[in-house]
């Protein structure tokens, strides 16, 4: 399985998207994701985006969600900040679940 990683530099200067990436490794993938708001507040909102977007779509929603808590919000594999495989056939359920 290949993987490709976005160079950062592609992400400088977006409109309203002031956020730095944080990163987990899941299996052989870096996930970013983005965590906004107070890390100890009692609620969490997880915002989850679909096809083909990433955490840029919530770039107005963040600021209002963070005020009322903490918000993470992941860029899922192939998206984004986090890693692509550079093959279609390595997107499978299966090879989403650790071993």
């Amino acid at each position: 399985m290949g993987v490709v990683r976005t160079p950062e530099d592609r992400f400088e200067d977006l409109a309203g998207f002031p956020w730095e990436p944080s990163y987990v490794e899941v299996g052989d993938l870096r996930m970013a994701y983005v965590d906004a708001g107070d890390p100890d507040a009692e609620e969490t909102t997880l915002c989850l985006h679909g096809e083909p977007t990433w955490a840029y779509l919530y770039r107005k929603m963040i600021p209002r969600f963070s005020e009322a808590g903490r918000v993470i919000v992941p860029d899922l594999p192939g998206f984004g900040r986090s890693d692509k495989y550079d093959a279609v056939e390595d997107y499978t359920v299966a090879g989403r679940i650790p071993p």
